[in-house]
């Protein structure tokens, strides 16, 4: 984008991909960055407003074709009306077992351009991964404020990513979960948002500045806002729909829901425990309002699946979450008291 010069020109922006031992997924788009104006400064706020405009109407480029290679295995798949691409790569044993990145290479050819070359990272666990941990974004890792529409739009598009705010304790929290008890390992994190693909690249860096285990950020939606339908697409079933694809894909392996009170992620969840028996050890809840109705409402949840493995805690802090993971045998010593010492630094500086 940088190298166009705000002339307009095609782009290919890959997701990281995941996978199994026997098989990897790889989403991304390919589109054209709308030109900037002659008028628009190199920096201040009228750029940062064109610049978010742009990420809200690219084009997607349909009908472009994209050759994927990882490993032996290679597989060519077309865009579909707004861009995107969904490649499902059959994995033979050929790719390496001694790590779990692996870079996929990618040739794009669109409306006689081309090919344009890029590659990708594709994260596929060790096949003695003991938890998967999915996580939601917005007010679970950081400050969006979802419940003020027009708060949460400001945040999500015009906050740079080193203006944002994670939640104390997040990064040594998500750390040790990734660690395990042991403290050796690389257990998969997978974030889930209902936010648009266009915010993408400013999760992967606040991410990297918050040094929040970097999982395949891949959970978000296509909002398919356009002149003619200026909201985002309605999407009540996203985070169910993937957290069950994972479930499916990760099978036979338990896992940690991580979510907060704002909106629906304890229905959401509850729902998951319901419908897979047995795969879920533990909801984590953070607690973002103080309404007692809304309180009632998740105790009632929690009622739900008493009976089951699964124990829905609604937490304050990251602290009350890491307590409870060092109980169940989910993270260290090391790893509680590091979400412990991160939790009081950040409380006292902020006093």
């Amino acid at each position: 984008m940088k190298r166009d010069h705000g002339h307009g020109g095609l782009t290919v922006t890959p997701y990281r991909g995941y996978g199994s031992r026997r098989e990897a997924f790889l989403t991304g788009r390919v589109f054209r960055q709308a030109p900037l104006g002659r008028g628009v400064p190199r920096r201040g706020f009228l750029r940062d407003l064109a610049d978010v405009i742009r990420r809200i109407v690219r084009r997607g480029v349909a009908d472009a074709g994209v050759e994927i290679r990882l490993g032996d295995t290679r597989v060519i798949v077309t865009t579909d009306r707004d861009g995107y691409f969904d490649a499902h790569l059959p994995l033979d044993p050929s790719l390496p077992r001694d790590r779990s990145w692996h870079r996929a290479e990618l040739w794009v050819t669109a409306e006689r351009e081309g090919p344009v070359r890029t590659s990708v990272e594709v994260y596929i666990p060790a096949p003695e991964t003991d938890l998967l941990v999915i996580s939601d974004i917005d007010d679970t890792v950081m400050h969006t404020g979802v419940a003020d529409k027009l708060r949460m739009l400001y945040r999500l598009f015009v906050e740079k990513p080193h203006q944002r705010t994670a939640f104390p304790g997040v990064a040594s929290l998500y750390q040790a979960l990734h660690r395990g008890a042991d403290d050796r390992g690389e257990r998969p994190i997978l974030y889930v948002s209902r936010g648009p693909w266009a915010i993408y690249e400013m999760l992967e860096t606040f991410f990297q500045l918050n040094r929040i285990p970097v999982g395949p950020i891949l959970f978000l939606r296509e909002w398919g806002i356009s002149p003619r339908h200026p909201w985002p697409r309605r999407a009540e079933d996203h985070k169910e729909r993937l957290i069950s694809r994972m479930l499916a894909m990760f099978e036979g392996v338990p896992c940690i829901l991580i979510g907060d009170s704002g909106q629906h992620d304890p229905e959401v969840y509850t729902r998951i425990v319901k419908a897979h028996p047995g795969r879920v050890e533990a909801i984590y809840i953070r607690r973002v309002d103080r309404r007692v109705d809304r309180q009632r409402d998740i105790q009632l949840l929690r009622d739900q699946i008493c009976h089951t493995r699964c124990e829905l805690v609604l937490a304050a802090d990251s602290v009350r979450m890491a307590e409870h993971a060092r109980a169940h045998g989910f993270i260290s010593d090391h790893g509680l008291a590091a979400v412990r010492r991160d939790v009081a630094t950040t409380t006292s500086d902020t006093a």
